[in-house]
């Protein structure tokens, strides 16, 4: 899950802990508060462990995910193509028909 490092850190910061301080509080390893701090992603335990060390609400850290919205513009737009494709190619069997004659 993502989360926003950056604050992670500043609270660290304000706290005035070290990253093995906020990790023995956490009960997590060094290793893992460097990989937040620095790649923003941490399992959902994590978070729980950061929220529930710096008293903070979960969503204080969390980045939120955008909706994936299935009736996104890329859909219309080949709906939209596909029409094109249909009407240009009746309009030209037709001309070819009328030609053809």
């Amino acid at each position: 899950m993502d989360v926003n490092a950056k604050k992670i850190k500043t609270l660290r910061t304000q706290h005035g802990w070290t990253q093995q301080h906020l990790a023995d509080a956490c009960a997590i390893s060094l290793r893992t508060v460097q990989r937040v701090e620095r790649y923003g992603n941490a399992s959902q335990e994590t978070v729980l462990s950061l929220a529930a060390v710096f008293e903070i609400a979960q969503i204080d850290i969390v980045v939120p995910e955008e909706p994936i919205d299935l009736l996104s513009n890329p859909v219309k737009s080949q709906n939209k193509q596909l029409f094109a494709a249909a009407l240009f190619g009746a309009m030209l069997g037709a001309f070819i028909m009328f030609m053809v004659k």
